[in-house]
């Protein structure tokens, strides 16, 4: 028997009056127009406005608001200058409040649809006691439109740089340190990449900076090449070198057709090659790539809550996806022994390099993938804990089924995509879930942090 074929209600160029209902996990506004998803970028829920149609699947519309003919009640004024059209940023105009009960939502939603699993009753939440003015680490694209530089991040959907003086929810010094940067580009003309005709030299700029240590790192992602001498000779003065306590500057070389940000060389060009920061008393050596959570105070409650939930374990705890080591290292500070698996070879040395500078002699770091190593420690070790805080594309089978294997005590999942987080919770019996919190590591953005306790 033939499926039975759905009328469209709309078509392109038709203007409707509509009330957004509620939000997607991109944080656009949905609403509904006779049974039809219609996607509403820059709508939030309680907005009435008048739009127009603008794209039409067999599943779902998007239309482009042309007039907000009443405003939602939790709408406010975005402070960013190109809030419009960045990426970055998708909700900087809904109270924060919102934003929290927002992401809460995302994430019942991934558990309920996707991993078939009931939420929690009153899933916890970890507000930022500072909603702008938290990233330690900015990742510029620099690109020339009309011969004018523009540096900044990209337009959503798209590979166009959204030019901006000053992002808001980054470390002041970072745009600082950014702005200084492209007015000596301009000056010595240093070669622009275009990504189009795949010519040019430099593709980005990266910062670094920590609040606690006051460090600074640069890197410039670019083709083969070097930078000119007299723009080195001028970023490397002494009075820029101090007022932002640079530790070193680095060229990290891409010279491939991809979207990936860094390459696989990086050298340094002035002082070091990393730079030093803290948390709550545990230092950190890090290098350009090397991960460890751009949110410092957030990054303190939420290993915190690990630390809650691990510490009654008296085994060996596995991190799988260490990173830099800042969960392992934090919990081996409170006399625990960690084994850490990294793939990222530079994040593996800084994580063994701080745990010299922190003397923890009960943290073992392993280089390699997940796959590679978890089936050597399934018969080699007494596991009490398994913590994993994989990529946003989550945990593939051969791990989730290694951990099962290895049978611990307790799980902690920490998660930056809950779609891929309610998916792995699905594969994980006989495991169930004993707490959640939405930590919120990304303010003003739709990006949702949630750490998960599982027990037998």
């Amino acid at each position: 028997m033939a499926k039975p074929r759905h009328t469209i209600p709309v078509k392109v160029g038709d203007s409707l009056e509509l009330t957004v209902e509620t939000q997607g996990s991109s944080g656009d506004g949905i609403c509904r127009h006779e049974g039809y998803t219609l996607f509403v970028p820059d709508g939030l829920p309680g907005d009435e406005v008048t739009g127009e149609i603008v794209k039409v699947t067999p599943r779902f519309g998007v239309v482009k608001v042309i007039e907000r003919l009443q405003p939602s009640p939790h709408r406010v004024e975005a402070p960013c200058p190109v809030f419009s059209e960045c990426g970055g940023c998708k909700l900087q105009d809904l109270h924060y409040d919102q934003q929290m009960a927002f992401k809460v939502r995302v994430v019942t939603e991934a558990l309920q649809h996707i991993g078939r699993i009931t939420p929690p009753a009153g899933i916890k939440t970890l507000p930022a006691e500072r909603p702008y003015g938290y990233r330690n680490k900015g990742s510029f694209a620099v690109a020339l439109k009309d011969k004018k530089l523009q540096v900044g991040f990209y337009r959503q959907g798209t590979h166009e740089v959204a030019d901006s003086d000053r992002c808001d929810i980054l470390l002041a010094p970072v745009n600082a340190v950014k702005e200084n940067i492209r007015g000596l580009v301009e000056k010595h003309k240093v070669l622009i990449y275009n990504e189009k005709w795949k010519k040019g030299f430099l593709r980005g700029i990266v910062v670094r900076h920590s609040e606690s240590t006051g460090e600074t790192l640069i890197g410039f992602i670019t083709t083969k090449g070097r930078l000119p001498k007299p723009f080195l000779k001028e970023l490397t003065n002494p009075e820029f070198l101090e007022r932002y306590r640079v530790a070193g500057i680095v060229q990290n070389l891409n010279d491939k057709d991809t979207n990936v940000i860094l390459g696989n060389n990086t050298r340094a060009l002035w002082g070091q090659d990393r730079f030093s920061d803290e948390l709550d008393g545990l230092k950190f050596r890090l290098s350009l790539g090397s991960f460890l959570q751009v949110n410092s105070p957030q990054a303190v409650k939420l290993y915190e809550i690990i630390t809650q939930w691990v510490t009654p374990g008296k085994g060996k705890v596995l991190d799988a996806y260490c990173g830099s080591g800042g969960i392992g290292l934090w919990l081996a500070r409170r006399g625990l022994s960690v084994i850490g698996i990294e793939e990222f070879p530079d994040a593996i040395e800084n994580a063994k390099e701080s745990a010299k500078l922190n003397g923890i002699a009960s943290c073992e770091f392993l280089q390699g993938t997940v796959e590679k190593h978890l089936p050597k420690i399934v018969t080699g070790e007494s596991i009490d804990t398994v913590i994993v805080d994989p990529p946003r594309k989550g945990c593939s089978e051969e791990v989730v089924e290694a951990i099962l294997k290895i049978a611990p005590e307790r799980i902690v999942y920490v998660s930056c995509n809950p779609a891929t987080l309610a998916r792995d919770l699905s594969r994980m019996e006989p495991y169930h879930i004993g707490d959640l919190v939405v930590v919120d590591m990304f303010p003003q953005t739709q990006h949702v942090e949630t750490a998960v306790l599982l027990r037998k």
